[in-house]
């Protein structure tokens, strides 16, 4: 065989090689991740876009594709249902994050003090957030119920004047709906205050204390300003929890007595699926996903610009 007939071959030299195993390391993970990706983008992006097109159209008890505007938000907040359950939410939002903010941090400190059997009571703490809504609603449902609850169990014990009814009382049963999930989220923000509680400089609050700081001069000058992030994070996540809360209300009072405890979740599922009217339960949806959006943004933005 003659040189000019020679099959010519790649010379693959060490550092080609090297740059191809590089390639491939940095592709391997994004082939792994993109069926992922690509189930995302359909099932949460994409069903969030066929919402929002939902919510400008006549839909009732099947999607329809007639454009009728703004009609849905125009006939949602004439309502007297929703402005309810925006009421309910008020309240119920406002309550659950200042008390679940409270009780988090009070536990935090008491924690920090490098008590003993710390181990033991952090898991103690944290075991409500391990249950979902649902159980949490059904186990505060017997404990608050008169029949089988508190209220009977005191009147057994001799207490028969005793009275705590206000899983059903209009006027209170909101508070019972705050009551559980302050119980379920309360430890969860113990753990974020706890973490920043840890991460703050001990150096820092000894020459506080060599200086003559006294302990409320250093939580309220030091260390309260220095959990800013920990605040931020836990309004963020309570407020989300909170928006979004169906299921314990479900599990607890269904909503009810009368509409004392709907929430807008409740409102949106109650009006797409037993009322047959999609396009106002689709309009319902996005009015919540934007007010979540209008959490979030703010504050992605802020960790992105502080980290930049």
């Amino acid at each position: 065989m003659s040189l000019a007939n020679a099959e010519v071959r790649p010379v693959v030299t060490p550092k080609r090689a090297a740059d191809m195993r590089t390639r491939l390391q940095g592709w391997i993970p994004k082939l792994v991740l993109s069926p992922s990706v690509a189930l995302i983008f359909v099932f949460v992006y994409g069903f969030i876009a066929f919402t929002l097109y939902l919510s400008f159209t006549d839909s009732r008890i099947l999607p329809s594709y007639d454009w009728v505007g703004l009609e849905n938000y125009s006939k949602l907040f004439r309502l007297s249902h929703w402005t309810i359950a925006v009421t309910n939410l008020a309240v119920f939002a406002g309550l659950y994050i200042a008390i679940c903010t409270a009780i988090g941090l009070a536990l935090a400190i008491f924690l920090d003090q490098k008590i003993r059997g710390e181990g033991l009571l952090r898991p103690i703490y944290l075991y409500p957030m391990a249950l979902s809504f649902i159980v949490t609603g059904t186990a505060w449902k017997w404990i608050l119920d008169p029949g089988i609850g508190i209220e009977n169990t005191m009147q057994l014990w001799g207490w028969e004047s005793f009275a705590f009814d206000w899983i059903k009382n209009r006027d209170f049963a909101i508070y019972t709906v705050v009551l559980a999930a302050v119980w379920q989220s309360s430890g969860f923000t113990m753990a974020m205050f706890l973490a920043g509680l840890r991460g703050i400089d001990n150096e820092i609050l000894k020459a506080a204390q060599m200086d003559g700081a006294s302990n409320w001069q250093l939580y309220r000058r030091i260390i309260i300003p220095q959990l800013r992030p920990a605040f931020l994070s836990a309004f963020v996540i309570l407020s989300h929890l909170a928006i979004k809360s169906y299921d314990l209300v479900v599990a607890l009072t269904g909503g009810g007595p009368g509409r004392a405890t709907e929430l807008p979740a409740t409102f949106m599922y109650s009006y797409t699926f037993s009322r047959n009217q999609m396009g106002i339960g689709a309009a319902s949806a996005v009015i919540m996903l934007l007010t979540i959006a209008a959490i979030m943004v703010p504050y992605l933005y802020a960790e992105l610009r502080e980290r930049r």
